[in-house]
């Protein structure tokens, strides 16, 4: 039994920013990760699979959860999403963005296994 936590990154076109996230979360025991885009030209568009995949979304900004909800309202009902608000200024593994992506994520997931 795989009792990996699966984390979900979505930014707009799954470029730099939610790359990042699912490079640094991959190499953590106990977890898997994704990365995905909401544009229609985003190297990986956000899909049905990936929502049903995910035990936690992190979106980079309250745009993309606005998209997630109005494009899979149904399946997004019980998924635990959350809103990192970093900005669309870095390049992929930034270490600032490594740095932000790393503390914000960690404290979510450490609060979220405390509840």
């Amino acid at each position: 039994m795989n009792n990996s936590l699966n984390l979900l990154f979505i930014c707009s076109r799954n470029q730099w920013r939610s790359p990042t996230g699912e490079e640094i979360w991959r190499k953590r025991p106990g977890f898997n990760s994704r990365s995905a885009g909401t544009s229609p030209d985003a190297r990986k568009t956000v899909g049905p699979a990936d929502i049903r995949w995910a035990d936690y979304i992190f979106v980079m900004e309250k745009k993309h959860k606005n998209r997630l909800l109005a494009e899979f309202t149904r399946m997004m009902d019980h998924k635990p999403l959350f809103v990192l608000d970093i900005p669309d200024k870095y390049k992929f593994m930034d270490s600032e963005l490594v740095d932000e992506l790393d503390s914000k994520v960690s404290e979510i997931l450490d609060r979220e296994a405390n509840n």
